[in-house]
Parts: structure tokens; sequence; C-alpha cells
């Protein structure tokens, strides 16, 4: 007998500005997982904008984000996820019982050159290919 699962999980990155490292998780997650998984990111903080070196490091992999925009962490983002990622949000991002907390050290994009965003963007995206294997 095969156990079906319906429910889509659904993955929240979380970063203080939501103008760098968790918006590129999102889009490469999103990439990756098609509609299998709902992805969300938010920031404790949100900038009023998408950092440039990013947008340029994205577009360089064919990944467009240029209409994203940095959104504020709410409940709803939390209560909803089955999976949050911090990425140096620290005590500002609240736990909630129940849902899988991963802590993923990475350097903040803000202010690096392109030159330096692209091995965060490559970090970024061999962790979500080893996080896309374990949901």
């Amino acid at each position: 007998m095969t156990t079906r699962v319906t429910a889509r999980p659904t993955v929240l990155f979380v970063c203080v500005h939501n103008a760098g490292r968790s918006q590129m998780a999102a889009a490469l997650l999103t990439r990756a997982a098609g509609d299998t998984i709902d992805v969300r990111s938010a920031g404790s903080e949100p900038a009023n904008t998408l950092n440039p070196a990013v947008l340029a490091a994205m577009n360089e992999i064919g990944i467009d984000l240029n209409n994203a925009k940095p959104k504020r962490l709410t409940t709803d983002d939390l209560e909803a996820s089955d999976v949050v990622i911090t990425m140096g949000c620290g005590d500002t991002c609240p736990v909630y019982p129940g849902k899988r907390y991963l802590d993923w050290n990475l350097t903040d994009p803000a202010g690096l050159p392109i030159e330096q965003v692209r091995p965060i963007r490559d970090d970024i995206a061999q962790r979500v290919a080893n996080l896309l294997a374990t949901l």
C-alpha cells in the first residue's frame, strides 16, 4: 500500500533585511522544486529594495528578481511554515514549537560587490539542493 501525501511543505527563509540571502534562497528553491513546495521569504527589518548585486548575481543564472520586494516577517508566515530557515536574524526571529528550524550561517551580501556575492549565491544553491533532498 502506498501512502500519498497531498499537502505541500512550506519553507520560510528569514534574514534581517529580506533583500539578499533569503530572497536568493527562496528563488533558488522555487526554481528547483517547482510547485511541489510553498516557498516564502521575509525579514525582521525589511529593506526598501533588494540589493543590486544580488539582483545581478541571480540574473546571471537566469533568475529575475526585479519584481521581488522585501517583506516583513509576520506571525502568519511562521505559523504557516513547516521549515523555517534563518540567516543571521538572531534573537529577532521568534521560535514556534513544532517547526523545523535550521540556521544557515551565511555572509550578508549587503554592500558587497557582485564578485563577493556570487560565492554566497553558490553556497545558498548548494544548501537549497541539500534541503530539497530532505523534504
